[in-house]
């Protein structure tokens, strides 16, 4: 379809699974700050009262995972006892044990071309023109919201709402073109004494139109806090996973998703780290003119050290003016000539062995400018023009 509507989601830091996801990510850091070879596979789940941290840790530290998860949920805003879950009074059950020694063995020497993948699976990165950051737009103003959201939340700009909240964008396309947007879902977590008429004022003036202003038109639907009430929230009103959000957290579903999550996962974990070299090589090829749109998928066996397949979809894009006598076909074999996809050597490109991860849990793993997401640099640019000819 040429015409076409397209809707994406995402999630504020308060949602329960980006509470688990944004734990998940803080163990891993609190581990690689100290020992950045440690195996980190941290799995977290919230509810009413209580976190529950498991998954597989090895490691040479020592993590203080109560003060940690309590850390996290005060940085989000769980600071007060009306919401039924803070950071003062929740129970946290720390269940972690180590990593399997079947898998660690099929891990050799962290960042080095002998070390094998930590699991099979495939990976997907994607990448487009629609916005600067070369990713689809309703992803993108998505996660702008929620962002925008806890912003005036934090700075009391509107000091009615509380933490969890969601965004969804409905765009409307024309001959394969964002134009403007269809519709804008917003439901945001408040004090039970705020009037409806106030909230959806404030979030229309204060969230909505900052974010989305070159895209709305007199027909753009406006749906916030459409029940009329949404005062319990949190791990109150649902329970929350570490990778639920994988659609969140990747291309708001206009892209294909790999077979695991992120959040939790140390890098010799090829869901985490094949997914940001997809992206990578994804982005690179769009920034380079070779065409409109990319998706790059590889694939792993557990202890592989190069991918089983590297399967390149273009979407009709390519720019036959500039690479006439480029296929989908001759554009595969030649990225692993420019990019090593072995998962060592995806490590030590992208600089992986740091702790910066529990800033990607919120807000999206793709599409950010921010020094730490290397898998978003353009630095093959040139290469990858010099190589097509």
């Amino acid at each position: 379809m040429k015409d076409f509507l397209f809707t994406s989601e995402s999630v504020c830091k308060g949602h329960p699974d980006k509470i688990s996801d944004q734990i998940s990510d803080a163990v891993l850091d609190a581990v690689l700050r100290n020992d950045k070879y440690g195996r980190v596979a941290c799995e977290v789940s919230t509810g009413m009262s209580y976190v529950i941290v498991g998954g597989e840790i090895t490691t040479t530290t020592w993590v203080d995972v109560n003060n940690l998860v309590r850390e996290v949920l005060r940085d989000i805003g769980y600071d007060k006892s009306e919401y039924g879950f803070d950071y003062h009074t929740v129970t946290v059950f720390n269940v972690i044990h180590p990593q399997s020694p079947d898998i660690a063995r099929g891990v050799r020497k962290t960042a080095t071309k002998k070390q094998g993948a930590g699991d099979q699976g495939m990976m997907t990165g994607y990448a487009c023109k629609e916005t600067p950051e070369l990713m689809p737009l309703p992803i993108m103003l998505a996660h702008k919201l929620v962002r925008r959201l806890d912003k005036v939340r934090k700075e009391k700009i509107l000091p009615f709402l509380r933490p969890d909240g969601k965004s969804q964008v409905t765009v409307e396309y024309k001959d394969s073109k964002p134009v403007s947007l269809h519709s804008v879902v917003i439901a945001a977590q408040h004090n039970p004494d705020v009037k409806l008429e106030k909230l959806r004022e404030g979030i229309i003036e204060e969230v909505i139109k900052p974010v989305c202003k070159n895209y709305l038109t007199k027909r753009t639907k406006y749906f916030i806090n459409n029940t009329g009430r949404f005062v319990i929230g949190g791990p109150v009103a649902d329970c929350g996973a570490t990778g639920r959000k994988v659609i969140v957290d990747s291309y708001g579903g206009r892209a294909h998703i790999g077979g695991g999550c992120f959040s939790g996962k140390d890098p010799t974990k090829v869901d985490r780290s094949g997914a940001y070299m997809t992206r990578y090589i994804a982005k690179n090829i769009v920034a380079a003119g070779v065409c409109e749109k990319c998706e790059i998928q590889i694939a792993y066996v557990i202890g592989g050290t190069k991918p089983l397949s590297i399967n390149v979809n273009t979407f009709g894009t390519l720019n036959k003016k500039r690479f006439p006598k480029l296929t989908e076909e001759r554009l595969a074999k030649i990225i692993p000539k420019i990019f090593d996809l072995s998962p060592g050597m995806i490590i030590r490109q992208l600089n992986l062995l740091r702790p910066i991860y529990r800033k990607t849990a919120c807000y999206g793993h793709f599409g950010r400018e921010e020094k730490e997401f290397t898998w978003e640099k353009t630095d093959k640019v040139n290469l990858i023009k010099r190589m097509l000819g």
